[in-house]
């Protein structure tokens, strides 16, 4: 069930403890899914309960921990030796007395770990308060620090497999939306626009399927556009609704957003008037992107064209995309906004979004690209226009 070689995660494993080297690090606890299943493989939806993967500096291969009814699942989506997979019982869970880190401190302690410098990534969704305090309580001789998205930064740029399973996911998304697109019509509720878009992506193709997304279909419509990040209600869409579809093809955990935008009926002038100009902002700046230039020269690229226009966007216009679990498909590394110094390099990997949103509509074309030798792809092939039906 690998995704990838043996020896492309240990290569992985090599990028990590030279970080962890860099910064004075002992060992490392990733509780991140996305980190988790980078370093080994491990895939599955078990991260509502505690769990951990440990590395090292002075253990070859890294241990996974994690409740007793998924032991079974790390042996099967990882590359680590069973004597590595290691489980806790279930009376560790949701319990006010035992917690996941005092038997995980344990663990440490018995490998001789418990007095060394230990980073947490403190700043991530599954990862809690209760975690670090537990942990603290459990190994008092040990130095803690702050992970700072060691992990997110060695994934920054993708290896060829990588990009593979990205393409994919972007083939995904090119019949998806088509399909979304087709399918949205006067009178049909946004739920069941939404079933069909689930029922598109999961299907994926004849040669992969599609996985999961990280995020749910955002899809907010009529006089709620410019509320980027809504779901779907069972409201019928009626005539003059405009439809935002930001969606994402995903395979094997790797993500290919994009978003269009509908319209039902005749768009007003200042809906077309601002589709023009998002599409004529993404276009320049996708044609500016190559290795070499900053984060911040991106974003003022597409901020040169909104000002000629007299508009300008607070919001960032993009960010480091790709492998991910719930509830997000960004990486948590590089954004598209002024300030971001990060030098792009080859096979990165960005969701760019230049949307625009207002009080009482909004609008976004997005692509997921590819940073290239000499410039930058689209990963999906899909019209930038609004799409009027």
């Amino acid at each position: 069930m690998l995704a990838f070689s043996r020896e492309e995660f240990q290569n992985r494993v090599k990028n990590v403890k030279a970080k962890m080297e860099e910064r004075g690090i002992e060992v490392l606890l990733v509780t991140d899914p996305a980190n988790m299943c980078y370093i080994s493989g491990y895939n599955a939806w078990s991260f509502y309960v505690h769990q951990m993967l440990v590395v090292m500096l002075d253990e070859e291969e890294p241990i996974w921990i994690g409740r007793g009814i998924d032991q079974l699942g790390a042996q099967k989506t990882t590359w680590l030796k069973r004597e590595n997979i290691i489980q806790y019982g279930d009376d560790y869970v949701q319990n006010e007395i035992k917690h996941p880190m005092n038997f995980i401190a344990n663990e440490l302690i018995k490998r001789g770990q418990g007095n060394k410098t230990v980073a947490v990534e403190m700043d991530n969704y599954y990862f809690t308060a209760k975690c670090y305090m537990e942990l603290n309580k459990s190994l008092p001789n040990a130095s803690f620090v702050d992970a700072k998205e060691l992990v997110n930064w060695v994934r920054i740029v993708k290896s060829e497999n990588e990009i593979t399973l990205m393409q994919r996911a972007a083939k995904i998304s090119e019949i998806g939306m088509a399909d979304a697109i087709a399918k949205a019509e006067v009178g049909i509720r946004e739920c069941d626009l939404a079933a069909e878009i689930y029922r598109s992506y999961l299907t994926g193709t004849e040669e992969f399927g599609g996985d999961y997304a990280a995020i749910v279909p955002l899809m907010p419509s009529g006089e709620n556009t410019g509320a980027c990040h809504l779901t779907w209600t069972d409201r019928k869409y009626k005539e003059g609704d405009a439809i935002i579809l930001e969606l994402a093809g995903c395979h094997q955990r790797y993500h290919s957003p994009m978003a269009r935008t509908i319209f039902l009926g005749k768009p007003t002038d200042q809906m077309q008037r601002t589709a023009d100009i998002v599409a004529e902002g993404i276009n320049k700046t996708l044609d500016f992107i190559k290795p070499g230039v900053t984060c911040e020269e991106i974003e003022a690229t597409w901020a040169s064209v909104l000002r000629k226009y007299g508009l300008e966007k607070e919001s960032r216009i993009g960010y480091s995309t790709g492998l991910n679990f719930p509830p997000d498909w960004g990486e948590h590394t590089i954004s598209l906004r002024p300030g971001d110094k990060t030098v792009v390099k080859e096979n990165m990997t960005f969701h760019v979004i230049p949307g625009m949103w207002f009080d009482d509509f909004g609008f976004e074309i997005s692509e997921t690209i590819r940073v290239t030798k000499n410039g930058c792809e689209a990963l999906a092939n899909f019209e930038r226009k609004l799409f009027v039906k």
